[in-house]
């Protein structure tokens, strides 16, 4: 057997660092992950997705927005892989403050390549990016030479992380690649996401926690798949000789109408009498539609998505009743 490969994940407590983190620990990979310091001291609450493998893991403290930090963590580890995931990557939220989306997202993306760059260029580097960077899509379905029209900050800062990749591979010769991955969902989700929001609705409702549930556009339609399969995509992006940049999705969408009908077909229950519609939670600028074209990652990774939609919400469903049962039965 050759040498352990080692690679660092930013946002390894997030829902694709856990998955990801699993994900290489099985390929026999020693994980390092950094973490803010808040979550080191509060690990109930911020490390929850990790809880269950937490000690095969190398966490240390760091911040995007420090790049002595990220110098320091990238120097000591030397990986072979970076997997830089961490973002402020709630769309909603960004209209909100766009200073802090702007700021962690860009300069956090440019401090990873910069240190890299000057001290383990051998390191190869992958950069989440979004098909919130189509935004205003310009044309349906959308793959890797589509233009980007972006419709909020968190897009616009995600464009700027993909053109750094670009450039920085291109100018220092790099191996860094960027995956352009459309929603992905799964019952590691954040609450704050609608997907998340509808199965822990449903699961309280079934439960007789919760009476409603409010919600904005459920017209709006997304190309949707499971967490698990994509990180899978980001692992085999960084496997290929040279670097490159690919769209990952279903090439499907459906509309959040359809998750909240199989959510609540799930548990029995008839949405209608459920849902009450808020124009308060519609988007400043909604995204049109949002499809992906992957034909590009199944031809050169031999990538393809595994599980069905339907499958992914009641897993989502089923693992909220589980998780109700468990922490708040006694509301």
């Amino acid at each position: 057997m050759g040498k352990v490969k080692k690679a660092l994940i930013t946002g390894i407590t997030g829902q694709d660092g856990s998955y990801l983190a699993e994900f290489l620990l099985k390929k026999k990979y020693k994980v390092f992950g950094f973490v803010r310091r808040v979550a080191l001291e509060d690990e109930n609450h911020r490390l929850w997705r990790i809880r269950d493998f937490k000690n095969k893991l190398n966490l240390s403290s760091a911040s995007l927005e420090s790049y002595a930090s990220i110098v320091k963590i990238i120097q000591k580890i030397k990986p072979d892989e970076i997997y830089h995931l961490a973002a402020q990557s709630y769309v909603s939220y960004s209209f909100e403050d766009e200073f802090s989306t702007l700021n962690t997202n860009i300069n956090g993306t440019h401090y990873i390549l910069s240190a890299i760059k000057e001290f383990s260029p051998k390191t190869k580097f992958y950069f989440a990016a979004s098909s919130e960077m189509f935004g205003k899509v310009r044309k349906t379905p959308q793959n890797e030479l589509t233009p980007f029209y972006p419709r909020s900050s968190y897009g616009i800062s995600k464009v700027a992380g993909f053109e750094l990749t670009r450039n920085y591979r291109e100018a220092y010769n790099m191996f860094a690649c960027s995956g352009i991955l459309f929603n992905h969902e799964s019952p590691r989700r954040g609450f704050e996401f609608v997907t998340r929001k509808i199965s822990f609705a449903v699961a309280r409702i079934k439960l007789g926690v919760q009476k409603k549930l409010y919600l904005g556009n459920i017209n709006s339609k997304r190309d949707w798949g499971h967490a698990k399969d994509y990180i899978k995509a980001m692992w085999l992006m960084l496997q290929k000789k040279s670097p490159n940049d690919y769209v990952i999705g279903t090439g499907k969408t459906h509309s959040v109408k359809e998750f909240i009908k199989i959510a609540f077909e799930h548990v029995n229950l008839k949405y209608s009498s459920y849902i009450k519609i808020d124009k308060k939670l519609f988007r400043p600028s909604e995204v049109d539609l949002l499809k992906a074209d992957f034909s590009k990652a199944k031809k050169e990774l031999k990538w393809k998505p595994e599980i069905p939609f339907k499958k992914l919400v009641t897993d989502m469903v089923d693992s909220d009743i589980k998780f109700i049962k468990d922490n708040y039965r006694n509301e």
